[in-house]
């Protein structure tokens, strides 16, 4: 049921593409000032009385909301509600009930007593309950942001166990006391304290400084906090799984204090790390506290995950965006926060190679311009592309345009200006064209604003010269409206230089001079520019099979695996996925044949030799030819390659037989 429910909101999410689509074409360029408009209130502050009952997974909470109205005559207000609570009343500050009802999945609306003001400020009380058994849906399909469990419990912000408004980015104050049984305790963040009454320990969160607050965590009391001390971060770990404490705390440590580096000073340095439960997200970022899912805790840290949840304390945590219109600014600048600390510590090679993996998630989703990301479903690999890589692959650009130093500069000033306040596009458009002293409007209609790739065709005539040499060629595009200045390496008889052409529109016409004798030419070497070439369509058509295999459409997937076969008929990793969709679905004459085509194609990557060899030993066990097995695995052994423990699990089959996996139909 769960799975056609996903399919039929993946199907409306085309349909409102399409739509957008279509609507932005015929629209002026007048789009973007419409996405500076936000919802009909601004929610100031919260302040919420709950109650766990453990023993019945239930949740008891009076939640009394204070916002201002951002329009004149507001009549009628909504809240994004958790469809586990059952609202018993809802009323205002002046005792009058409120009429209420659902006005879609997950949402509620309020009808006033009267009209509201534009600026009129009101509160209203919210008495409900709810239970968390597991059985409830999440506002994000398929996955849990709240439960309650033998060991305590989690209430993150996605949950809206409380009223929101403006999910991701209202921002506001909030006093929050959760009450429990005094063998449990309350994490959270903002100034803490507790009062014990009857069996029962009630603790309190004040956050006077406006944000998205709102998550928190319930532990057993024995559970004290152990603290990681570590390059002058102090972490308060509350773990069940053991061995994890120390190196998570470390990495968390090196990653605040790269960040507080880059970024400026963060909102809060010293924070509490807590273990969620099965189902939730690897990581969650709250101000002041990082969640992690117990599978995501390892002995050797989960660097990437770490890196990009600390990120967010300062991109969603002491920044939001003004609108979900504007989410790329947080997902693309936490994304973009990793490769930066992975070029801090492998340098520019490693940095290339990273964003070179960014490109390729991007362009799974060229449609819609991400000023228009919004309409994807919340979690979804969709929006993760659109959002955190397409995202992530406009500031690696932008820094490409505006130099390195200049780009570290604006995202300082950014972080700094914008502490505790929504941002928008335009907001950091206008900080980094004052500190790069230049205008960049057109590189924010490119990638912002509108929507596609370029794929760059080069033709260049080489001409003798009284000085040396002259360079005469033309770079093509498809894209009429592109803008966008490109390198050009030219490799010549003496050193190689290098020079900048600006490509604008579909055909741009270029003069260089050298003095050497040029040897080859080269436009964007580095592949600074989100681009296609025939070797990026392959890996996108790739990723794109694999986002439809993590969701179980293998048809979807195979026909994308099927195009990158179509590019490049030696791809060992396309093979490899075919391979691995076959074998899923026990067709193993066919899934061998396709191991051996991994095997005589390019082997890149390199792990797909070694894999191929254990799946070949893998089929021939199942089908009772042990003999052929045990030379498959000894041949993956002789690789010497243990990508993802691949050694191990070779050595493994040697000594006992890999047996098929039954599953139930």
């Amino acid at each position: 049921m769960k799975t056609q429910m996903h399919k039929l909101k993946i199907a409306k999410t085309a349909a409102l593409l399409g739509v957008a689509l279509t609507v932005a074409a015929t629209l002026p360029t007048e789009l973007s000032a419409q996405t500076e408009r936000r919802g009909r209130i601004d929610v100031l502050a919260y302040d919420i009385a709950a109650e766990l009952v453990p023993a019945e997974q239930v949740l008891n909470v009076k939640a009394k909301v204070e916002f201002e109205a951002q329009e004149d005559r507001v009549s009628t207000v909504e809240f994004d509600f958790n469809d586990a609570m059952r609202v018993r009343t809802v009323s205002d500050s002046q005792g009058n009930a409120l009429t209420f009802t659902k006005s879609g999945d997950f949402r509620y609306r309020l009808n006033l007593v009267e009209p509201l003001a534009k600026g009129a400020k009101l509160a209203v009380e919210f008495d409900y309950d709810g239970r968390f058994d597991g059985r409830e849906e999440s506002p994000v399909y398929g996955i849990r942001f709240a439960a309650v469990e033998n060991e305590g419990a989690a209430f993150l912000y996605p949950a809206r166990w409380f009223p929101v408004n403006e999910y991701t980015s209202d921002r506001y104050t909030m006093n929050l006391s959760v009450t429990v049984p005094s063998e449990f305790r309350v994490v959270s963040g903002g100034l803490e304290g507790e009062k014990e009454l009857s069996g029962k320990i009630t603790y309190t969160f004040e956050n006077t400084r406006p944000a998205l607050h709102g998550s928190f965590a319930v532990v057993r009391a024995t559970m004290a906090p152990v603290p990681v001390s570590s390059e002058g971060i102090t972490s308060r770990t509350f773990f069940r799984k053991e061995g994890v404490a120390k190196p998570t705390g470390e990495m968390v440590a090196k990653a605040m204090n790269f960040f507080t580096d880059t970024f400026g000073t963060p909102l809060v340095r010293n924070m509490a790390l807590v273990e969620t439960f099965r189902g939730f997200p690897n990581g969650y970022s709250a101000p002041g506290v990082l969640y992690f899912a117990s599978n995501a805790l390892q002995a050797e840290p989960n660097q990437r995950m770490i890196l990009n949840q600390v990120a967010r304390q300062w991109w969603g945590g002491s920044i939001s965006a003004f609108s979900r219109s504007h989410i790329w600014l947080v997902n693309g600048l936490a994304r973009y926060s990793e490769a930066l600390y992975v070029e801090s510590t492998g340098g520019p090679s490693a940095l290339e190679t990273e964003m070179r993996d960014v490109y390729i998630e991007a362009l799974t989703q060229p449609e819609p311009p991400l000023i228009q990301a919004a309409r994807y479903e919340d979690y979804s690999p969709e929006y993760w592309a659109a959002t955190a890589g397409k995202g992530s692959a406009v500031l690696h650009m932008l820094r490409s345009v505006i130099g390195k130093e200049k780009f570290g500069l604006a995202l300082k000033a950014f972080a700094e200006r914008f502490a505790g306040k929504e941002a928008s596009t335009g907001d950091f458009r206008r900080t980094v064209e004052e500190i790069a002293g230049q205008d960049l409007g057109y590189f924010f209609i490119q990638w912002i604003e509108s929507s596609g790739a370029p794929e760059f065709k080069l033709t260049y005539t080489v001409f003798r010269t009284s000085k040396g040499f002259r360079i005469v060629g033309k770079v093509s595009q498809d894209l009429d409206t592109f803008r966008m200045p490109v390198k050009l390496n030219i490799e010549t008889e003496g050193n190689p230089e290098e020079k900048m052409v600006e490509v604008v529109g579909t055909s741009s016409e270029f003069s260089v001079d050298t003095f050497g004798k040029p040897k080859s030419v080269t436009l964007d070497p580095d592949m600074s520019v989100l681009r296609y070439d025939d070797s990026v369509r392959v890996s996108v058509a790739i990723r794109k099979g694999e986002q439809f295999a993590e969701v179980s459409d293998f048809v979807e997937a195979l026909k994308e695996y099927q195009k990158a076969l179509e590019v490049n008929r030696n791809s060992s990793l396309a093979h490899y996925r075919v391979a691995e969709l076959l074998f899923l679905q026990n067709n193993y004459q066919s899934a061998a044949n396709e191991f051996r085509e991994v095997l005589n194609g390019d082997l890149e990557p390199k792990w797909t030799e070694v894999w191929s060899h254990i799946n070949l030993g893998k089929i021939f066990d199942v089908t009772g030819q042990r003999e052929r097995a045990v030379s498959e695995y000894n041949q993956a052994i002789r690789t010497k390659d243990n990508t993802q423990g691949a050694l191990e699990e070779a050595a493994q089959y040697l000594r006992e037989p890999y047996k098929r996996q039954t599953r139930e139909l």
